[in-house]
C-alpha cells in the first residue's frame, strides 16, 4: 500500500482495465493490484502495454491484452483471452478514450467527430457488452466507466468529447438499471482534467480554460481517481448503481 492509502479488499477478483497502459487507467490498474486483484490491461498500443505490465508486475498478477475498443471482434477476443488467463472477469474499468480536436462546431472535421464518438462511446458500449453476460451468469460484477465533467457541462471547442462523455453517462445509467436485479454495480465517474497524455491532444488555451473552472485551482491527480474507482469496484459497493460520481474538484455540484 502507498502511504496514506486506505486498504480496499479486492482479493480473489479479476479485473479488466481498458486504456490501462497510461494515465488514469494505469493508476487504476496499480491500485487494483495493490488491493489484491488480478488485472488484464486492454490497450491498442501493444508496446506501451507490455512496458506497463513490466512496471506493474511487482504489484501482482497482471497481463497485457491487445484490444481495439472500436472493433467488437477485438473486444470479444480480449475478453476470451482474459477469461482463459484469469478465469473470469469480475471488474471492468473502462478508461480508453481520446480528447479529439479543439475547434468550433462549424469547423469540426466530420471524420474526427465520428472518431471521438467511436472510441469514447461505442468503445464503452462494446467493452460493457462483452463482459455483462458473464457477470449476470455469476451474479457478480462491478463496472466503472470513465466519463468526464465535460459530459455534464459541455466544454466549448470540445463538442465531440463532451457529447461522447454525456453518452457514457446515459449509457451507464441505462445498463445499471438493467442489471439492478443482480449483484452488479454499473457506475461512472466524471473527472476534471488530469495531467496525462490526453493533454497532448489539447490546445494550451483549452487546458487553461479547464483549469479556470476548477474551484480547487489544480488538476486532478490520477491516484485520486484510482482511489474512488477502487472502492466503486469493491464488494462493499453493493447498493449504489446507475450513478455518477464526481471528480471535478468542485466544478460540478450535481
Amino acid at each position: 500500500m502507498a502511504q496514506g492509502e486506505n486498504k480496499i479488499d479486492l482479493s480473489g477478483l479479476s479485473a479488466v482495465v481498458t486504456g490501462g497502459a497510461q494515465g488514469i487507467g494505469y493508476a487504476v490498474a496499480a491500485r487494483l493490484l495493490r488491493s489484491g486483484a488480478s488485472v488484464a490491461l486492454w490497450d491498442i498500443d501493444a508496446a506501451r502495454n507490455e512496458t506497463a505490465v513490466k512496471s506493474l508486475a511487482s504489484l501482482g498478477p497482471v497481463r497485457a491484452m491487445s484490444c481495439n475498443v472500436t472493433d467488437y471482434a477485438s473486444v470479444e477476443e480480449a475478453a476470451r483471452a482474459t477469461e482463459a488467463a484469469l478465469g473470469r472477469i469480475d471488474i471492468l474499468v473502462n478508461s480508453a478514450g481520446i480528447a479529439g480536436a479543439n475547434m468550433l462546431v462549424e469547423d469540426y472535421s466530420n471524420e474526427e467527430f465520428r472518431r471521438v464518438i467511436e472510441i469514447n462511446l461505442i468503445g464503452t458500449y462494446f467493452t460493457n457488452k462483452a463482459v455483462i453476460s458473464g457477470m449476470k451468469a455469476r451474479n457478480f460484477g462491478r463496472i466503472v466507466n470513465i466519463a468526464s465533467v465535460a459530459g455534464k457541462e459541455g466544454n466549448p471547442n470540445a463538442s465531440a468529447y463532451s457529447a461522447s462523455k454525456a453518452g457514457v453517462i446515459g449509457f451507464t445509467k441505462s445498463l445499471g438499471k438493467e442489471c439492478a436485479g443482480h449483484d452488479i454495480a454499473v457506475n461512472c465517474v466524471t473527472p476534471a482534467a488530469a495531467r496525462t497524455a490526453i493533454f497532448d491532444q489539447m490546445t494550451e488555451e483549452h487546458i487553461n480554460y479547464m483549469l479556470s473552472k476548477i474551484p480547487r485551482n489544480r488538476f486532478l491527480e490520477v491516484d485520486e481517481a484510482a482511489a474512488m474507482i477502487a472502492w466503486l469496484v469493491s464488494r462493499e459497493n453493493s447498493f449504489t448503481t446507475a450513478s455518477v460520481f464526481d471528480l471535478s474538484g468542485g466544478r460540478a455540484t450535481y
